[in-house]
């Protein structure tokens, strides 16, 4: 089966007139980790924003840009509850008001920037995009509770890719890929994965996929953090939503535990990934891997944190190769395995969205 997929930089009149991204959604702005005592620069949905915090510890997002004369605000500087202009240092607060002009007493009623719905929970900063500027969101932000629950440790990162968010979105949703690209981390033998048991389901706005690798080697680094035996039992549990998914992945030892069994044990996975386009061709890949450490957790969620972000690195190179030749060879259609049913559910889940936001 062929399928089509538009190209973001190769012309598609079917699609210039539909907004480039689906809108009334909580995206992923930034993690917990990234606003300290600086103001944090980021483009997300072709819109240039500032986020930080004020003195109370509070996130705030702004529109990047004074309104005096224009100089991002992210070259300013912290100022007890607000953001100073590094140009003329004209202060504002959260709202996006400015609340002090150096050497004048009046504030035009004027100086004040866009700001953003944003909510902080589970190490995480999610900033909303509405159908338009006044519209605020119709529910609260994800909860991820694997940071918070206490039952794993966590570490994450960011990635910034030159590539369209939906091929980041094609990798994660295909995780037959392990076997071909990640043979140092988390592969393991190919024909294993690409004839895992594989089970894809849809409901709303979310793709489940689930897959069963049943007797399989272990991979480097589950032999890395694990003291497996011999043959183990692998599954992979990813769940897509518009804005992020979520991946469940582990091992037990053969034949001892029930892989649909919520609560089995062994050695587990949880990959958090936030996919927040910057442009319709780039897009920032903002993650976490939270794990079980049977012994060592610092030195274990070390080992786990360091392979991931090296799986992650492979990946990057692959989806920005992609990229490049998709360009070079036009908006030519695309052959459709197996593999795939994930990924292309997730697509027309994107396009129903982005259609009901014209």
């Amino acid at each position: 089966m062929s399928v089509k997929l538009h190209i973001p930089g190769v012309c598609d009149l079917t699609t210039q007139n539909k907004t480039p991204f689906p809108l009334n959604q909580w995206y992923v702005a930034a993690l917990s980790t990234e606003l300290a005592d600086q103001p944090l620069a980021r483009t997300l949905l072709n819109h240039a924003v500032v986020l930080f915090r004020d003195a109370s510890g509070k996130v705030s997002a702004l529109e990047d840009r004074c309104c005096h004369r224009a100089l991002p605000l992210s070259s300013g500087t912290l100022d007890g509850g607000g953001i100073r202009c590094g140009y003329h240092g004209m202060l504002y607060d959260g709202s996006g008001q400015c609340i002090e002009v150096p050497g004048q007493d009046v504030i035009p009623r004027r100086a004040k920037v866009k700001s953003f719905f944003v909510e902080e929970k589970d190490g995480l900063v999610w900033i909303w995009f509405g159908q338009d500027e006044q519209t605020e969101p119709v529910s609260s932000a994800p909860d991820y509770p694997v940071h918070s629950s206490g039952d794993y440790i966590w570490g994450g990162g960011v990635y910034h890719y030159r590539a369209p968010y939906q091929l980041i979105h094609d990798n994660l949703l295909d995780l037959s890929h392990l076997g071909y690209v990640h043979l140092r981390t988390i592969g393991g033998d190919p024909g294993t994965h690409m004839n895992a048991d594989m089970k894809t389901t849809a409901d709303g706005d979310c793709v489940r996929v689930v897959r069963h690798m049943r007797d399989s080697t272990p991979p480097p680094t589950y032999v890395a953090a694990y003291p497996f035996k011999e043959k183990i039992d692998r599954w992979q549990e990813i769940e897509f939503l518009p804005s992020h998914l979520k991946i469940w992945t582990g091992g037990v030892n053969a034949g001892t535990e029930d892989l649909d069994n919520p609560d089995r044990g062994g050695f587990h996975m949880r990959g958090f990934h936030g996919v927040t386009p910057e442009t319709e061709t780039s897009a920032h890949y903002i993650w976490t891997i939270a794990t079980n450490p049977q012994t060592d957790p610092e030195g274990t969620l070390k080992k786990v944190v360091d392979q991931t972000a090296l799986t992650f690195e492979e990946d990057k190179v692959v989806i920005e190769n992609q990229y490049q030749n998709m360009l070079k060879f036009g908006d030519q259609p695309m052959v459709s395995i197996h593999v795939d049913a994930g990924a292309n559910q997730a697509r027309r889940i994107i396009e129903k969205l982005r259609t009901q936001a014209e």
